[in-house]
């Protein structure tokens, strides 16, 4: 991305003039995975260690610059592009230098924003509640207070401001955007006797009713800048907003005085703004704050209030976004003759925002305050737009009306980028269990991963796993895109590091942890490269066959002592409430459900059921023998690792004299589910009384070793993110070389299973999301099948949670599997899910040459069945 518009007028404010030699830069090494992840409670960004592991190829070389002060100049820019912090005498030095080519800095800036966040510039739809407009400042540029007004209320209504909030939810706002004056009740009487009139004694403590009203009624999510706070306002206000606001605009003292723009605004003294910007990082609130150009400050005096908030947030991390907004003139006010600051200062102050501020902090420009121009902002190094109302006005700007949306997203996507929702908190403050807990308020978690995807992005689609909708438009675009190599063409943002792993993964190389969770955060021109590999993959590793099985399920209890939160099939004692009622078939059950199935031209049973509280080795064996004795060339395939385990232990055996006595009895293969999440952190959280992660595998280990065979499964979408998914698929990968390495077998399969919410326990206590969107389901077949490439051949799409139309998409980016027509499968439509009770061969068959390929039925371990 280049930027070639700033000229002359840059000099005037950042003038080499001011600037004082040094002895050149002293560039301080830091960890570039600060703040993202080691922010205390936050899920490691798989972003921040590719970008660590690429320091010196982010984009292509600046070009050197012969005058020292120059050289001096690209040195710095430089580093900063390169993620390294620059302390405040260093990013002082880089203002007063950047006016010799600013465009070394705005180029600067666009790579390491291009580095960190990518292809995404973010948005958040809102709707704007201005709670009051009375404030006890007055700010000589300011038309958004006024005094009081005869027959006015102070004051928004709590029925008013549902309105508005109701408005903005039908139109698709996430979030209400509480605005309003300072503290109006410490200057005027009015503000005094209506709170007291409500009931409240101050403004702060009628904002948190207010946004109450706005979360038992609505959907959306508020965010308040009611300006400055203490301590205690901040921690109030978190249990009700999920995240807050002030700008700091300055740091200038200058300013207060008569006749500059916060002469008479109390609130506006830096030492009171900078203690709110340190309370709300003491109450742990994610909080957005800027900087005001064009009020009187000076070029230092923005680099230092840049400082100040990076300082803070270093102490915190809770700064989400960074503001850098222009000061516009309006009549009427003291400032209206005022000059306004030119779109090319504007655009050289975000950059050097960017390059100052942590790679963590996202950085805005507000579109409507330039319009016709804003979009030179996007390669100044801005990853966000801020909020965008299709509703209401920007009451503080009212002149300026929102760019349409449509707009907003031609002028983003004419530069190479997509834009993307938001809600009002980060992704990264709600990205993981750890981050919801340190971040939002207990009483808001529910609301928020409701809302929320695996990343912290907004669900925008109404695909949940096993329902009956039909994969969003844009996923299948983007399949096709893929597929067609539209991601080739020039000018499409696409981050180094990614395209570098993506390169590996073409290459055969396989990928690490951190760069296979780097490929779940691929957006947009990324993605499709994705989808691409993960296809030519599968067809160099299995060609244009797609393999299914004609089975059975057989669940045979659905009595379970275990308390997995995901899970909606088992019935125990506090369960009854539930679908369905608890069974327990017999053996001779079991054996005639198995003798109908083979009647039908199935070749192998799955049997899987609950942990019984009564069950020993000998009630599995009872009914592989049953099994057995009737038919015995069926394929049983039985037993999770969980039922080995407690089958084992309950009689007192080893896991291997079990296996091996379920191995003599005609057992042959070994389901991989009960896998759920490979990382013992997630299954402390979803199925804690669950084995773990080691003896998991152990389990599967030790049947190898025995002449049984297994696949793998990953059930995802609850409460984990791209970490997770990239450390389940290397636990897997592992246990598959482990085994290979011995000389066994390794796993037949991998299948991904999209978590079903509607019934789910842990999705009805709030403490689940709505399983993965189809985006996130869709890139977990292409993952896999590239992370698992030169190990497991075969990954399988489950029509049950994918439905038809999705199965096709995950058939052409990646999956070379259909399953099994499974004739009775309960476990997911006990999770609500529609899908589920079977699709004939013939079905199958017709899926299959529907998308051009070629299908084949198979036997449990992939050899041909004959007819």
């Amino acid at each position: 991305m280049h930027f070639t518009g700033l000229v002359g007028p840059v000099r005037e404010v950042f003038g080499l003039a001011t600037a004082e030699r040094d002895s050149g830069p002293k560039p301080v090494m830091t960890d570039l995975r600060r703040g993202v992840s080691t922010r205390a409670g936050t899920q490691s960004s798989p972003l921040m260690p590719a970008l660590a592991a690429h320091p010196a190829q982010i984009g292509t070389p600046l070009p050197l610059i012969a005058c020292p002060a120059m050289s001096e100049l690209q040195t710095l820019a430089s580093s900063a592009a390169r993620g390294r912090r620059l302390d405040a005498s260093q990013a002082r030095r880089l203002a007063a230098l950047a006016a010799a080519d600013p465009r070394v800095v705005v180029r600067a800036a666009g790579e390491l924003r291009d580095a960190t966040t990518g292809p995404r510039i973010t948005y958040s739809r809102k709707v704007f509640i201005p709670l009051t407009k009375l404030c006890r400042d007055a700010c000589g540029y300011c038309t958004f207070a006024h005094p009081p007004i005869e027959g006015q209320r102070a004051f928004m209504t709590i029925d008013e401001v549902l309105a508005v909030a109701k408005q903005g939810e039908a139109a698709g706002c996430r979030e209400a955007l509480f605005t309003l004056g300072e503290k109006p009740e410490r200057k005027w009487r009015r503000a005094r006797e209506e709170l007291n009139s409500m009931g409240f004694a101050s403004t702060v403590e009628y904002l948190s009713e207010a946004c109450r009203a706005v979360l038992e009624h609505t959907s959306l999510l508020p965010h308040t800048n009611p300006g400055t706070l203490t301590l205690g306002e901040a921690a109030a206000l978190k249990e009700v907003s999920v995240s807050q606001g002030m700008m700091l605009e300055t740091l200038s003292e200058r300013l207060l005085r008569r006749p500059m723009a916060h002469f008479g605004a109390p609130d506006k003294k830096p030492g009171v703004r900078l203690a709110t910007l340190e309370n709300a990082g003491e109450a742990r609130v994610p909080f957005t704050t800027g900087i005001l150009i064009g009020i009187g400050e000076t070029p230092a005096e923005r680099i230092d209030a840049l400082i100040a908030i990076r300082d803070s947030h270093e102490r915190h991390g809770h700064v989400q976004e960074v503001i850098v907004q222009n000061f516009r003139a309006k009549p009427g006010t003291l400032m209206a003759d005022a000059g306004e600051p030119r779109v090319d200062e504007i655009a050289l102050t975000i950059a050097l925002a960017r390059l100052i501020l942590p790679a963590d902090v996202s950085l805005q420009a507000p579109p409507n305050l330039t319009p016709g121009e804003y979009g030179r902002y996007v390669a100044a190094g801005i990853n966000d737009w801020g909020g965008v109302s299709p509703v209401t006005i920007d009451h503080v700007n009212p002149e300026a009306p929102w760019p349409k949306l449509r707009e907003l997203g031609e002028v983003t996507e004419a530069r190479g980028y997509s834009l993307t929702q938001r809600l009002a908190i980060y992704p990264s403050y709600c990205d993981s269990p750890s981050a919801l807990d340190l971040w939002v308020h207990r009483d808001l978690r529910a609301k928020v991963l409701d809302a929320t995807d695996g990343e912290g992005f907004p669900r925008t689609d109404e695909w949940y796993s096993g329902a009956d909708h039909e994969p969003p438009d844009e996923v299948a675009l983007a399949v096709e895109q893929g597929l067609a190599g539209a991601y080739h063409v020039p000018g499409r943002a696409v981050r180094v590091p990614l395209s570098e792993t993506l390169d590996k993964a073409e290459s055969g190389t396989r990928l690490s942890e951190d760069e296979i969770a780097l490929l779940f955060t691929s957006h947009g021109a990324e993605t499709e490269r994705v989808y691409a590999i993960a296809d030519r993959l599968r067809r160099e590793t299995v060609g244009n066959e797609v393999t299914y099985v004609v089975n059975r399920n057989i669940n045979y209890t659905n009595m379970c002592y275990f308390k997995c939160g995901f899970c909606a099939f088992s019935k125990g004692p506090k369960s009854l409430n539930l679908r369905g009622e608890p069974y327990l078939l017999t053996p001779e059950e079991v054996a005639g459900r198995a003798r109908e199935a083979w009647e039908l031209g199935a070749t192998e049973v799955c049997m899987q059921g609950g942990i019984h509280h009564s069950f020993t080795a000998d009630n599995y064996l009872e009914y592989l023998r049953a099994v057995k004795e009737a038919l015995p060339a069926m394929h049983v395939h039985a037993f999770t690792a969980l039922e080995v385990a407690q089958g084992a232990r309950a009689s007192g055996l080893s896991i291997e004299d079990f296996l091996i006595q379920l191995r003599d009895a005609g057992l042959k293969t070994l389901p991989g589910t009960a896998a759920e999440i490979l990382d013992d952190d997630i299954r402390a959280l979803i199925c804690p009384d669950k084995i773990s992660t080691e003896q998991w595998c152990e389990v599967h280990r030790i049947a190898h070793r025995l002449g049984l065979r297994s696949n793998a499964t990953i059930m995802f979408g609850t409460v984990e993110g791209p970490r997770n998914w990239a450390r389940h698929l290397v636990v897997v990968r592992s246990l598959h070389d482990a085994i290979a390495a011995d000389g066994h077998a390794g796993l037949f399969e991998f299948v991904p299973l999209p978590f079903v919410h509607m019934a789910a326990p842990i999705y009805l206590r709030g403490r689940a999301r709505r399983g993965p969107t189809f985006a996130e389901a869709l890139k977990m077949h292409a993952i896999a099948r590239i992370a698992l490439h030169g190990a497991i051949d075969n990954i399988q799409v489950s029509w049950v949670k994918m439905g038809v139309e999705g199965s096709k998409l995950a058939l052409q980016a990646g999956a070379n599997d259909l399953g099994g027509t499974l004739m009775n499968e309960n476990i997911s439509r006990a999770a609500g899910a529609s899908h589920g009770q079977e699709l004939t061969a013939d079905a199958m068959v017709e899926l299959i040459e529907s998308i051009g390929r070629v299908p084949r039925r198979r036997t449990t371990l992939y050899e041909t069945v004959t007819a």
